[in-house]
Protein backbone atom coordinates (compact mmCIF):
# COMPACT_ATOMS: atom_id res chain seq x y z
CA UNK A 1 0.00 0.00 0.00
CA UNK A 2 1.33 3.41 -0.97
CA UNK A 3 0.28 6.62 1.13
CA UNK A 4 0.85 10.31 1.30
CA UNK A 5 4.69 11.31 -0.08
CA UNK A 6 4.69 7.60 -1.36
CA UNK A 7 4.83 6.17 2.23
CA UNK A 8 4.74 2.15 1.78
CA UNK A 9 2.44 0.62 3.93
CA UNK A 10 2.31 -2.62 4.98
CA UNK A 11 -1.75 -4.47 5.15
CA UNK A 12 -0.79 -5.66 8.31
CA UNK A 13 -0.13 -2.72 9.45
CA UNK A 14 -2.55 -0.30 8.12
CA UNK A 15 -5.76 0.50 11.09
CA UNK A 16 -8.62 0.71 9.03
CA UNK A 17 -10.73 2.38 11.99
CA UNK A 18 -8.10 5.47 12.45
CA UNK A 19 -8.39 5.98 8.35
CA UNK A 20 -11.67 6.24 8.41
CA UNK A 21 -11.67 8.50 11.62
CA UNK A 22 -9.56 11.20 9.82
CA UNK A 23 -11.60 10.79 7.12
CA UNK A 24 -14.63 12.13 8.77
CA UNK A 25 -12.57 14.69 10.23
CA UNK A 26 -10.88 15.67 6.52
CA UNK A 27 -14.82 16.09 5.43
CA UNK A 28 -15.39 18.95 6.93
CA UNK A 29 -14.11 22.23 4.87
CA UNK A 30 -15.82 25.82 3.79
CA UNK A 31 -18.48 24.50 1.85
CA UNK A 32 -19.18 21.35 4.24
CA UNK A 33 -19.25 22.89 7.26
CA UNK A 34 -22.01 21.70 9.18
CA UNK A 35 -22.97 18.11 7.93
CA UNK A 36 -25.66 15.43 9.09
CA UNK A 37 -24.73 11.74 9.41
CA UNK A 38 -26.10 10.78 5.81
CA UNK A 39 -24.22 13.37 4.83
CA UNK A 40 -20.93 12.76 6.26
CA UNK A 41 -21.45 9.28 5.64
CA UNK A 42 -21.70 10.05 1.64
CA UNK A 43 -18.58 12.26 1.79
CA UNK A 44 -16.90 9.62 3.33
CA UNK A 45 -17.68 6.61 1.75
CA UNK A 46 -19.05 5.31 4.67
CA UNK A 47 -22.49 3.70 5.95
CA UNK A 48 -24.69 5.63 7.87
CA UNK A 49 -24.57 3.49 10.91
CA UNK A 50 -20.93 3.56 10.57
CA UNK A 51 -20.42 7.69 9.77
CA UNK A 52 -22.63 8.07 13.16
CA UNK A 53 -20.46 5.79 15.67
CA UNK A 54 -17.47 8.09 14.24
CA UNK A 55 -19.39 11.41 14.66
CA UNK A 56 -20.36 10.50 18.05
CA UNK A 57 -17.11 9.36 19.25
CA UNK A 58 -15.56 12.59 18.23
CA UNK A 59 -18.23 14.37 19.71
CA UNK A 60 -17.61 12.42 23.32
CA UNK A 61 -13.16 13.28 22.45
CA UNK A 62 -14.60 17.12 21.70
CA UNK A 63 -13.83 17.69 17.92
CA UNK A 64 -16.89 17.74 16.93
CA UNK A 65 -20.39 19.69 17.88
CA UNK A 66 -23.79 18.76 17.76
CA UNK A 67 -27.35 20.23 17.60
CA UNK A 68 -28.66 16.72 17.56
CA UNK A 69 -29.07 16.80 13.75
CA UNK A 70 -25.94 18.66 12.65
CA UNK A 71 -22.17 18.26 13.45
CA UNK A 72 -19.07 20.45 13.05
CA UNK A 73 -15.54 20.74 14.08
CA UNK A 74 -15.08 22.32 17.19
CA UNK A 75 -11.58 24.44 18.35
CA UNK A 76 -10.32 21.41 19.60
CA UNK A 77 -9.00 19.86 16.82
CA UNK A 78 -6.45 22.81 16.38
CA UNK A 79 -4.85 20.96 18.68
CA UNK A 80 -3.40 18.35 16.07
CA UNK A 81 -1.80 21.19 14.26
CA UNK A 82 -0.54 22.95 17.36
CA UNK A 83 1.35 19.49 18.21
CA UNK A 84 2.48 19.74 14.86
CA UNK A 85 3.93 23.14 15.19
CA UNK A 86 5.38 22.56 18.85
CA UNK A 87 7.21 19.14 17.94
CA UNK A 88 8.26 19.57 13.85
CA UNK A 89 11.64 20.34 14.29
CA UNK A 90 12.13 22.17 10.70
CA UNK A 91 9.82 25.57 12.34
CA UNK A 92 12.27 25.72 14.73
CA UNK A 93 15.35 25.57 13.29
CA UNK A 94 14.07 28.03 10.65
CA UNK A 95 12.31 30.59 12.96
CA UNK A 96 15.63 32.80 13.69
CA UNK A 97 16.57 32.63 10.51
CA UNK A 98 13.35 34.26 9.56
CA UNK A 99 14.22 36.68 12.18
CA UNK A 100 16.99 37.44 9.99
CA UNK A 101 15.42 37.77 6.42
CA UNK A 102 12.53 40.36 8.26
CA UNK A 103 15.68 42.31 9.46
CA UNK A 104 16.93 42.65 6.03
CA UNK A 105 14.36 42.96 4.56
CA UNK A 106 11.83 44.69 6.47
CA UNK A 107 8.82 42.49 5.28
CA UNK A 108 6.81 39.47 6.89
CA UNK A 109 9.00 36.16 6.35
CA UNK A 110 7.09 32.67 6.45
CA UNK A 111 8.18 29.33 5.86
CA UNK A 112 6.05 27.16 4.35
CA UNK A 113 6.13 23.55 2.92
CA UNK A 114 3.45 21.89 0.19
CA UNK A 115 0.82 19.28 1.60
CA UNK A 116 -0.36 17.72 -1.28
CA UNK A 117 -1.85 20.48 -3.53
CA UNK A 118 -1.97 23.56 -1.24
CA UNK A 119 1.20 25.47 0.62
CA UNK A 120 0.66 25.64 4.41
CA UNK A 121 2.58 28.07 6.27
CA UNK A 122 4.38 26.63 9.42
CA UNK A 123 6.42 29.40 10.58
CA UNK A 124 6.54 33.53 10.30
CA UNK A 125 8.33 36.52 11.55
CA UNK A 126 7.49 40.07 10.74
CA UNK A 127 4.69 42.55 11.66
CA UNK A 128 1.13 41.96 11.10
CA UNK A 129 -0.58 43.40 8.41
CA UNK A 130 -4.19 43.45 7.39
CA UNK A 131 -4.47 41.13 4.64
CA UNK A 132 -7.93 40.00 3.64
CA UNK A 133 -6.47 35.95 2.82
CA UNK A 134 -5.91 36.20 6.90
CA UNK A 135 -2.27 33.88 5.89
CA UNK A 136 -1.04 32.72 9.40
CA UNK A 137 0.56 30.06 11.11
CA UNK A 138 -1.51 26.40 9.49
CA UNK A 139 -2.98 28.47 6.57
CA UNK A 140 -3.51 26.15 3.74
CA UNK A 141 -3.62 27.54 -0.07
CA UNK A 142 -3.20 26.71 -3.65
CA UNK A 143 0.25 26.38 -4.85
CA UNK A 144 -0.28 28.29 -7.90
CA UNK A 145 -1.00 31.57 -6.11
CA UNK A 146 2.00 32.14 -4.15
CA UNK A 147 5.69 32.37 -4.78
CA UNK A 148 6.46 29.64 -2.47
CA UNK A 149 3.89 27.33 -3.67
CA UNK A 150 5.16 28.06 -7.27
CA UNK A 151 8.75 27.63 -6.75
CA UNK A 152 7.98 24.32 -4.88
CA UNK A 153 5.73 22.65 -7.64
CA UNK A 154 8.65 23.57 -10.29
CA UNK A 155 11.08 21.57 -8.73
CA UNK A 156 8.92 18.22 -8.95
CA UNK A 157 9.42 16.01 -11.31
CA UNK A 158 7.83 16.88 -14.99
CA UNK A 159 5.89 14.11 -14.93
CA UNK A 160 4.32 14.82 -11.77
CA UNK A 161 3.80 18.81 -12.94
CA UNK A 162 1.95 17.64 -16.02
CA UNK A 163 -0.40 15.19 -14.06
CA UNK A 164 -1.07 18.54 -11.60
CA UNK A 165 -1.82 20.72 -14.69
CA UNK A 166 -4.14 18.41 -16.18
CA UNK A 167 -6.11 16.96 -13.10
CA UNK A 168 -5.99 20.45 -10.80
CA UNK A 169 -8.77 23.04 -10.98
CA UNK A 170 -7.60 26.94 -10.68
CA UNK A 171 -9.45 28.59 -8.49
CA UNK A 172 -9.20 32.84 -9.22
CA UNK A 173 -8.89 34.66 -6.03
CA UNK A 174 -8.16 38.02 -7.40
CA UNK A 175 -9.21 38.88 -11.16
CA UNK A 176 -4.98 38.68 -11.86
CA UNK A 177 -5.44 34.85 -10.27
CA UNK A 178 -3.33 32.67 -13.18
CA UNK A 179 -6.44 30.84 -15.13
CA UNK A 180 -4.31 29.77 -18.08
CA UNK A 181 -2.73 26.42 -17.94
CA UNK A 182 -0.23 26.48 -20.59
CA UNK A 183 1.09 30.12 -18.81
CA UNK A 184 1.19 28.39 -15.67
CA UNK A 185 3.31 25.61 -17.21
CA UNK A 186 5.45 28.25 -18.96
CA UNK A 187 5.88 30.13 -15.37
CA UNK A 188 6.80 27.16 -14.04
CA UNK A 189 9.70 26.25 -16.40
CA UNK A 190 11.26 29.56 -16.14
CA UNK A 191 11.12 29.03 -12.16
CA UNK A 192 12.85 26.43 -12.11
CA UNK A 193 15.57 27.78 -14.42
CA UNK A 194 15.99 30.71 -12.31
CA UNK A 195 15.71 29.40 -8.99
CA UNK A 196 13.22 31.78 -7.76
CA UNK A 197 9.45 33.24 -7.99
CA UNK A 198 7.95 36.31 -7.93
CA UNK A 199 3.72 36.90 -7.92
CA UNK A 200 2.07 39.87 -7.86
CA UNK A 201 -1.57 40.34 -6.90
CA UNK A 202 -2.30 36.41 -7.62
CA UNK A 203 -4.03 36.02 -3.98
CA UNK A 204 -4.51 39.32 -2.36
CA UNK A 205 -4.95 42.49 -4.61
CA UNK A 206 -2.21 44.99 -3.53
CA UNK A 207 0.79 42.15 -2.59
CA UNK A 208 3.55 41.25 -3.79
CA UNK A 209 5.52 37.77 -2.99
CA UNK A 210 9.08 36.66 -3.83
CA UNK A 211 10.58 33.08 -2.94
CA UNK A 212 13.33 30.69 -3.15
CA UNK A 213 13.27 27.11 -2.23
CA UNK A 214 14.91 26.12 1.12
CA UNK A 215 16.93 22.37 0.42
CA UNK A 216 18.48 20.18 3.65
CA UNK A 217 22.09 19.34 2.85
CA UNK A 218 21.10 16.07 0.62
CA UNK A 219 20.22 18.76 -1.95
CA UNK A 220 16.26 17.54 -1.59
CA UNK A 221 13.43 19.92 -1.10
CA UNK A 222 11.87 20.55 2.33
CA UNK A 223 10.24 23.82 2.01
CA UNK A 224 10.05 27.39 0.70
CA UNK A 225 11.09 30.94 1.79
CA UNK A 226 9.16 33.62 1.06
CA UNK A 227 8.47 37.18 1.83
CA UNK A 228 5.12 39.10 1.15
CA UNK A 229 5.02 42.61 0.76
CA UNK A 230 2.18 45.75 -0.28
CA UNK A 231 3.35 46.57 -3.77
CA UNK A 232 2.98 50.47 -3.05
CA UNK A 233 5.50 52.44 -5.16
CA UNK A 234 7.82 49.90 -5.77
CA UNK A 235 8.81 47.98 -8.97
CA UNK A 236 8.81 44.66 -9.53
CA UNK A 237 12.63 44.58 -10.75
CA UNK A 238 13.55 46.65 -7.49
CA UNK A 239 11.77 44.86 -4.73
CA UNK A 240 13.61 41.10 -6.14
CA UNK A 241 17.12 42.75 -6.17
CA UNK A 242 16.12 44.29 -2.45
CA UNK A 243 15.17 40.68 -1.11
CA UNK A 244 16.08 38.24 -3.11
CA UNK A 245 19.74 38.32 -2.07
CA UNK A 246 18.76 38.18 1.61
CA UNK A 247 16.25 34.90 0.61
CA UNK A 248 19.33 33.07 -0.54
CA UNK A 249 21.66 33.72 1.41
CA UNK A 250 19.54 32.58 4.52
CA UNK A 251 18.20 29.24 2.10
CA UNK A 252 22.32 28.45 2.11
CA UNK A 253 23.23 29.21 5.85
CA UNK A 254 19.98 26.70 6.45
CA UNK A 255 20.84 24.21 3.85
CA UNK A 256 23.80 22.65 6.24
CA UNK A 257 21.75 22.79 9.46
CA UNK A 258 18.96 20.54 7.71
Amino acid sequence: MQGADGVELAPRDWIAGLDKGLAVLESFDEQHSRMTVSQVSVRCGLTRTAARRYLLTLLYKGYMGSDGKLFWLTPRVLRLGHCYLESARLPRIVQPFLQRVTAGTNEIAFLSVMDGDDVVYIARNGSTRAMNTGIVLGSRVQAQVTAAGLVMLSLRDPEHIERWLQTHPLKAYTSFSVQSMDALRTELTIIRQRGWAVIEQQLELGYRGVAVPLMDHRGDLVGALNVTMPMGHESADFAVQRVLPVLQETARALRNLL
